[in-house]
């Protein structure tokens, strides 16, 4: 397997993949954002690691202007065709190495399914940094949650998962719709950010073989393996899936919603 490091860099090379693939966020979760963070039109956004623009182009509609940093070159192109038309700039670089002087204050500082390959030591407080007084950092990712009642292949893929030694790590379980954990106690630690709110949103997706397939293409982990790991694996997917009437798997997805207000008293 490959380390966090690489595998954080590996979207890019399923740039054009990842916007086909990869789920719509809901609409709630959108809603929310702007409810809790008390944003008006043209209030200015940062989002860091916006791949191919999936969360960019929601806020885009709703009349926000908003600055992306992407550190993938193949997904900085794929993003700006997607992007095109609307107030948004997408540029290349690492928001680790964003300097507060180079530019005007943000009212928010966002990532969507990204945050947690920024390096721990210096997200928060560069987030901070970049904030006008008052302004939000808000954060979420897109998980696999496991409803009472779902989908039983993934139960028989695990087995495939172990057998090709890419099975879940020690003392990881498989978690149902709201039981994602937060960040709540990682932020408030900061001391740099207050009031902060936490909603849980989940959804369903059906997918056929060849579409859930292409999603895991999208993953980290997926474009990590071996070709005989992904022979193994899909070919059970395609095999299991041919066995069903409709051909269908219904996979749960999860995001946690983090909004936090900059304490303007922090140093």
């Amino acid at each position: 397997m490959a380390d966090d490091g690489s595998l954080a860099m590996t979207f890019d090379s399923a740039a054009d993949l990842y916007q086909q693939a990869r789920p719509d966020y809901p609409e709630v979760i959108f809603d929310s954002l702007v409810e809790v963070a008390g944003l008006e039109p043209g209030d200015r956004l940062l989002e860091v690691g916006c791949a191919t623009g999936k969360a960019t182009l929601p806020l885009a509609r709703r009349g926000f202007a908003i600055h992306c940093i992407e550190p993938g070159d193949a997904l900085v192109e794929v993003a700006r065709r997607n992007l095109a038309g609307f107030p948004v700039e997408v540029k290349h670089g690492r928001f680790e190495d964003l300097l507060a002087a180079d530019h005007e204050p943000y009212d928010l500082v966002l990532a969507a399914t990204a945050w947690h390959w920024i390096d721990p030591d210096v997200r928060y407080r560069r987030a901070w940094e970049l904030l006008r007084p008052g302004g939000h950092l808000a954060f979420w990712s897109a998980s696999h949650v496991f409803p009472d009642g779902g989908d039983p292949i993934f139960s028989q893929l695990q087995e495939v998962y172990d057998e090709i030694g890419e099975g879940l790590p020690d003392g990881v379980t498989q978690q149902r719709p709201g039981e994602l954990p937060d960040q709540r106690d990682e932020i408030e630690a900061t001391g740099l950010f207050e009031d902060v709110q936490v909603r849980h949103v989940d959804w369903e997706v059906a997918y056929d073989a060849e579409r859930y397939l292409a999603l895991l293409d999208t993953f980290s982990g997926h474009i990590a393996m071996q070709a005989w790991q992904r022979d193994r694996l899909y070919g059970e997917v395609r095999r299991l899936l041919a066995e069903r009437p409709d051909g269908l798997l219904r996979r749960g997805w999860g995001a946690v919603l983090h909004v936090a207000r900059r304490r303007d008293d922090a140093s």
